[in-house]
């Protein structure tokens, strides 16, 4: 085992190893399918070097809902075998491989005269149909509870904003909540890195071949060929600007971001079907940092892809609207204090161009391409990226006539989970801490048993102690300095922008942004000069 610590010096020392190697396996992509392929390959004894352009999950990887879900929606449109993955791979996340970043979420459906006696019946057919896929993953009902009736008064304490009058009670169902999704693609980054895979950001691929690619440094412009058995293509929605032959279909799903006071606070989250559609909902999700996150949409995304999608006032209008109208007081635009919008890379089969793109599957696709040699890995969703990683990989091996072991990413903790594989097995998850010592709750929560050892690894002054960065008007973001410092000596942050938006997610409110930035750029710029 290596160390699990990803810094700039760590980067610069691999950068130079790779131009005179070469590696079984080159992933290109740093998001959680292309960190998913490195962790499997790595544990399976091969030697792999993961690019990414810009940062670790700097794409559609950091503006998904954060669910790791059990594929509900999937049996409404008759994907049974999407939504049986998905529930097989939450209930690997909860109990074996990231039980620290997922947490059971119960989400609420309220049941008015409105909602009509039918949608009521269906509904819970449709929650009975779910916990069946939760019983045949093996999740036990202590870690998913299953779905029932709860009387107004419970719903009311779990969604305080919700409009009680006619509120004849609710439907609860119970799936899974990741912490934060960028923070998940770091897990998997740096335990990856800790069996030998090298993780390099700001590396883009300018040229993929069968047997390697021209790579460039983006922060010094110098460029180096790297030579590979086998290339994996993990871009995601930019797949088809590095392999001309893929075909996706994108769409943009677009969240909305409110105080959670404005909502009463709320601890489960809000589930309001779609008006006109039998499958879709909007969710109100209450999250990290006092708030709460409204999505989402599913809207075509043609033409060239932006580095960062934008969302529309019309999809913001649709969230805000189709909330309200199960709450006490309706959401304003004035209520929202930030956006963001991500684009599925779908793929484009046959026939997927005729409807919706809601109703595209979300089944992955893994292929070589027969323009690059290269193995594509193509669509698929944020809950089932272990799969796409394990079948990427196989297919890799396979191609290229590698001699690796099996697959066994379903018993590998990731950085900062309670170890579940024993004695003489190898893996280490970091400190043995646990959640008890009097430690935040935010830190276990974000750091699992590691977040002791953040507080203790801190050295710049205040940093063990200060929660909202010390700052005045900030004190609702539960972040210390220590976790700054962490970001960079630990979780490959080569400058704030990596902390603010993808390591701590305070930039998804852009006052929040703005009040501390100051002080994160100060703080990772003592913590990179003392690496």
């Amino acid at each position: 085992m290596q160390s699990t610590a990803l810094t700039a010096r760590r980067r610069r020392r691999e950068l130079d190893e790779l131009a005179g190697e070469t590696v079984d396996l080159l992933v290109v992509g740093g998001g959680v399918t292309g960190t998913g392929v490195a962790l499997d390959a790595a544990a399976r004894g091969l030697s792999v070097a993961l690019v990414e352009a810009r940062d670790l999950a700097w794409g559609t990887s950091r503006w998904s809902s954060k669910l790791a879900h059990g594929g509900l929606r999937y049996l409404a449109t008759g994907d049974v075998g999407v939504a049986r993955e998905s529930a097989r791979e939450r209930h690997v996340l909860m109990t074996r491989t990231a039980p620290h970043l997922v947490r059971a979420l119960p989400q609420v459906l309220p049941l008015t005269p409105g909602t009509g006696r039918r949608r009521g019946l269906t509904v819970g057919i449709g929650f009975g149909l779910g916990d069946l896929l939760r019983r045949d993953a093996g999740t036990s009902s202590l870690v998913l509870p299953g779905p029932r009736l709860a009387r107004p008064g419970e719903v009311a304490r779990l969604v305080p904003a919700i409009a009680r009058e006619r509120l004849h009670g609710a439907w609860i169902a119970h799936d899974g909540q990741l912490v934060d999704d960028a923070r998940l693609v770091v897990a998997l980054a740096r335990t990856a890195a800790g069996r030998g895979a090298k993780i390099l950001t700001r590396v883009r691929a300018t040229e993929l071949r069968a047997d390697g690619a021209t790579l460039e440094d983006t922060l010094t412009g110098a460029t180096l060929t790297v030579r590979a058995r086998v290339v994996v293509n993990a871009t995601g929605v930019w797949a088809g600007t590095v392999d001309p032959s893929v075909r996706l279909r994108p769409s943009r799903g677009t969240h909305v971001v409110v105080p959670a006071a404005r909502l009463g606070s709320p601890t489960g989250a809000l589930m309001v079907p779609v008006p006109g559609s039998g499958s879709r909902y909007v969710f109100a999700l209450p999250a990290q940092l006092g708030r709460v996150v409204i999505g989402l949409t599913d809207e075509e995304a043609p033409g060239p892809v932006p580095d960062v999608p934008v969302a529309t006032q019309a999809e913001i209008d649709f969230l805000l609207e189709t909330v309200s109208a199960v709450l006490a007081r309706p959401l304003l635009p004035d209520d929202v204090v930030g956006t963001f919008a991500g684009l599925r890379p779908l793929v484009d089969t046959a026939g997927s161009g005729d409807g919706p793109s809601a109703d595209v599957s979300r089944k992955h696709l893994v292929e070589v391409s027969p323009s690059t040699g290269a193995v594509n890995v193509l669509g698929g969703k944020l809950t089932t990226y272990r799969t796409m990683a394990e079948d990427a990989v196989d297919l890799a091996v396979k191609h290229a006539g590698l001699t690796a072991g099996p697959c066994w990413t379903t018993a590998l903790p990731l950085v900062g989970a309670p170890s579940l594989a024993g004695p003489g097995s190898g893996v280490s998850t970091g400190s043995t801490s646990g959640a008890g010592g009097g430690l935040p709750e935010s830190l276990v929560a974000r750091y699992g048993t590691e977040a002791a050892e953040v507080l203790a690894a801190a050295v710049l002054p205040g940093s063990a102690s200060a929660v909202g960065l010390g700052i005045t008007g900030a004190e609702h973001l539960d972040i210390t300095r220590a976790e700054i410092e962490w970001a960079v000596t630990h979780e490959g942050a080569l400058d704030a922008d990596d902390v603010l938006d993808r390591r701590t997610r305070i930039g998804l409110v852009p006052a929040d942004r703005a009040a501390v930035r100051d002080v994160v750029e100060e703080l990772v710029a003592d913590s990179l000069a003392r690496l």
